[in-house]
Parts: structure tokens; C-alpha cells; sequence
């Protein structure tokens, strides 16, 4: 009896112990996971401090896969959002630059068409015998609001052609809409649109001011287009120690059709202001405009007229080619104070006759081309230095020519055209 006693309280004994035993087992697999890698489930590998690589449950709060995808479509939101904003401020740009770019071509075409109708002006009316006072008048002929109506000119300035031009304006009679006649200065203005001036100074279609320095003895395509081409002489000196010339243009030829209208300014030795230093040739022939300010040459193309007249006692004409370029030309001398300022040193036995000139084209096309033409073209972005004295414009390689006489260049886009035959009869 005492020994079934005895075996009954140690399997009691050891059933305890087994108990003790699971339970603490138990426990020591539920680790904290702190330190778990991901949501990796470790099951049983608890250590008895708590501290197992795992989660007993499989409940690890470490970075897992989900977590990770989670990041990579927040970053690839963040780059798609930083994509369109920045594809939008590049439309806004665009768009901004195109409408400025259609503003600007609107503007120039507006203005080529003001040009174009102001030159032909002068064929839209006839004279009619001039009020008492002087004041001259004038009937419109073509056809709009101003036909038939008569213009009188101001009492300010009471003649289309003043005889003393350089104190004076002359009545300009615009039988355009505008219908008016107003007062105008007959002459260049070389800070206006489409002047060249100076140690060659331009300003050009788009408004803004550069040079052109070209070379001593060079000649360069001004413009260049379908139906028109300009060509430049330069003249020039180097003082010693320059590393570039001092240049002027001394000459202008102006190709249409088949046609060649030549203006020179005549090398002079001492200046003189009572004396015309210019010459101006048509195909070869020389032409003379008598010695009176109201004194004019015209001469027709079969397409276009050609009208050369004085604009002052001497020295200053208006030089017009219908429908593709009117010219306001001056000639003028280096002064020994223009000289000694700016250091040329000229020779004594040379004045440097030069032309100052300022053109209005009538009929450019949008793929112009010249020194000057390019300005002209509606996507033109300019190329010289902005924000210093002089702004200089390159390109004397692309538009250099063989002579005054010859149209090709690098890229001139003008072809004169081929004279007829004539048959014998």
C-alpha cells in the first residue's frame, strides 16, 4: 500500500515539472520582434529573454514587402506629379512665347502693309491747282474710303516738295484709310526702323540697334530675297595697333528683275557742302537730277516705276522702287572733330563720303535674308550682345558677295531674271 502511494506522488511530481516545463516554453516564443527582420515569421525559435528574431505570431513590426511597395508608389506618385507640373510651366512658356511670336509677326505685317500703302500713295491721287494761299491739293483715285475726296495740304507746310527741305517739311498726302495730309520731314532718320548709319550702325526690323563692322573694300548682301537684293560696298581704315577696320558704306546696289539701280558716294578730297558728291547709274545709264529741290527722275520697269527725287538743295534723295523698297539717302563726310573723337585718323587727302541711309521694305517675304533682311523674318531672335555699347552682329562669311554687281552669297536667296530676246524681225 505505502508503495502505490509512493509511485502516485511521483507521477505526480513529474506531471507538475512537465507543466512548469510547457508553460515556460510557451512563454519564451512570443517575442517582441523589435528586432525582426521584416515580417519574417520565426516560429518556436524565441529565446527565453524575449528577444527572438521573430514574431511567435507572426505579427513582426519591421518594414515588410507591403511597406516597401507602399514607398515605391509614393515616390513614383512624386516624380509623376514633379513631371506634370513641369511639363505644364513648359506648355505655359510655349504658349506664352508663341502668342508673343504671333503678336510680333501681326505687328511687322500690319507695318509692312502701312509701308506699302503709304509709298503708293503718291499714284493714288491727281494733282488739282493750289488754293491761293499756296497750299497745294490734291484728288484721291484709288478706290476705298478716301476716293475722290480732295486733300489740302497744311498751312504749315503747303508743298509736297518744299524748296528749302532741310528747314522745312513737305505735305505728305495719304489717300489710304487714314485720308489726311499731314507734315513730314523728307530725309533719313538713322535711329528709325531699317536704318544703316555710322561705322556701319543698323537698326534693324525688329527695332533693336547692332553692328555690322564688315571689312575694308568688302561687299555684303544687306538684303536678299525673292524679288529684291541689296548689296553694300564698305570703305574703311585700320590706324596701326587695331585689330579690326574702321568701315563705312560707300555704295548701294539695288537688283530686281534684271534690273540694277546703283547710288555712290563719290571719293572727295576736301568736302564741300555746295557740291553733289554722289552718283546714281540705272542699267549703266548715268542719271542727272538738275540742281533745283523739286527736281525728279522716273523711269519704268515694264513692272514697277522708279522714282529718284531730290529731298534737299544737295546731297539728299528719296529713291523709290514700287511695291518693293522706298530709300531716304544721305551723303555725308567725316568731320575732323568726328574724326579726332574717335581716333580714325583719316587721311588728309580723303573725306570718307559715306551714305547714311534708311530703307522701307514693302514686299519681304518671311524667309528674308541680308545682314539687315533677317531682322525682317517673323521668327528673327537676335544674335548680338545685349547690354553693352556696341552690340555686334557676326555673319560677314554667309553674306559676302564678289562684288557690288554680283547677288550670291552663302545665303542669298535672290535670282535675277534672264532678259528677253529680242527677235529679229
Amino acid at each position: 500500500m505505502e508503495h502505490r502511494k509512493s509511485y502516485v506522488l511521483v507521477a505526480l511530481f513529474a506531471f507538475l515539472l512537465l507543466t512548469d516545463i510547457v508553460i515556460a516554453a510557451s512563454d519564451g516564443g512570443k517575442g517582441n520582434g523589435n528586432n525582426g527582420q521584416g515580417g519574417q515569421v520565426d516560429k518556436g525559435n524565441g529565446g527565453y529573454d524575449g528577444e527572438g528574431k521573430g514574431n511567435g505570431n507572426g505579427n513582426g513590426n519591421g518594414n515588410g514587402p507591403k511597406d516597401k511597395e507602399k514607398k515605391d508608389k509614393d515616390k513614383k506618385d512624386k516624380e509623376r506629379k514633379e513631371k506634370e507640373k513641369k511639363d505644364k510651366e513648359e506648355k505655359a512658356k510655349k504658349d506664352k512665347e508663341r502668342k508673343e511670336k504671333e503678336k510680333k509677326e501681326k505687328e511687322r505685317k500690319e507695318k509692312e502693309k502701312r509701308d506699302k500703302e503709304q509709298s503708293e500713295a503718291a499714284a493714288r491721287y491727281r494733282m488739282l491747282p493750289p488754293y491761293p494761299t499756296g497750299q497745294e491739293q490734291a484728288m484721291c483715285q484709288g478706290r476705298g474710303a478716301c476716293y475722290y475726296k480732295t486733300l489740302v495740304c497744311p498751312g504749315e507746310c503747303p508743298k509736297r516738295k518744299p524748296t528749302k527741305n532741310r528747314n522745312t517739311k513737305g505735305c505728305f498726302i495719304d489717300c489710304t484709310s487714314k485720308c489726311e495730309a499731314t507734315c513730314k520731314w523728307r530725309k533719313t532718320n538713322c535711329n528709325g526702323y531699317g536704318s544703316l548709319c555710322y561705322d556701319p550702325r543698323f537698326v534693324g526690323g525688329d527695332g533693336r540697334m547692332f553692328y555690322f563692322h564688315g571689312s575694308k573694300g568688302g561687299n555684303f548682301a544687306i538684303v536678299s530675297d525673292n524679288n529684291l537684293h541689296i548689296n553694300a560696298h564698305f570703305i574703311g581704315t585700320r590706324p596701326v595697333g587695331r585689330t579690326r577696320d574702321f568701315t563705312w558704306v560707300q555704295a548701294l546696289n539695288v537688283m530686281f528683275e534684271s534690273h540694277k539701280l546703283v547710288i555712290t558716294a563719290n571719293k572727295v578730297t576736301q568736302w564741300d557742302e555746295n557740291t553733289d558728291a554722289f552718283t546714281i547709274r540705272y542699267n549703266d545709264q548715268l542719271i542727272t537730277l538738275p540742281e533745283d529741290e523739286q527736281s525728279e527722275w522716273r523711269a519704268n520697269s515694264g513692272q514697277r516705276e522708279i522714282v529718284i527725287e531730290r529731298t534737299d538743295e544737295r546731297n539728299s534723295v528719296r529713291v523709290l522702287v514700287s511695291g518693293l523698297v522706298q530709300m531716304d539717302i544721305k551723303v555725308r563726310p567725316i568731320g575732323k572733330e568726328e574724326d579726332r573723337v574717335h581716333n580714325y585718323q583719316l587721311p588728309q587727302d580723303d573725306a570718307f563720303a559715306h551714305l547714311e541711309t534708311q530703307f522701307k521694305f514693302l514686299d519681304l517675304s518671311e524667309l528674308v535674308e541680308g545682314v539687315l533682311g533677317k531682322t525682317y523674318r517673323p521668327d528673327y531672335v537676335s544674335t548680338a550682345k545685349t547690354g553693352v555699347p556696341m552690340p555686334v552682329m557676326g555673319g560677314e562669311d554667309k553674306y559676302q558677295t564678289p562684288s557690288l554687281f554680283s547677288p550670291t552669297c552663302r545665303l542669298c536667296r535672290f535670282k535675277p531674271q534672264e532678259q528677253p530676246l529680242s527677235a529679229d524681225i
